[in-house]
C-alpha cells in the first residue's frame, strides 16, 4: 500500500489530505473580509465589551 502513495498524483494527495483535515488554507483570508458592522449596528461582541466596563471609567 506505501507503493501506491508514492505513484499518487499531487491533486489526488491534496484531495484526499483535505477530506481527512479539511481545507489548510481558507479560500478568503481575514484581511480581504469586511469585517466593519454595518453602519448604526452594533455587534453583540462591541455590546458585551460595553457593559464590562467598570463604572468608574464612564462610558
Amino acid at each position: 500500500m506505501a507503493d501506491d502513495k508514492q505513484d499518487e498524483p499531487e491533486w489526488k494527495r491534496r484531495k484526499r489530505l483535505a477530506a481527512i483535515f479539511g481545507d489548510v488554507e481558507p479560500s478568503v483570508t481575514s484581511d480581504e473580509k469586511d469585517d466593519a458592522p454595518a453602519k448604526g449596528r452594533e455587534s453583540a461582541t462591541d455590546r458585551w465589551l460595553k457593559e464590562q466596563v467598570p463604572p468608574h471609567h464612564g462610558q
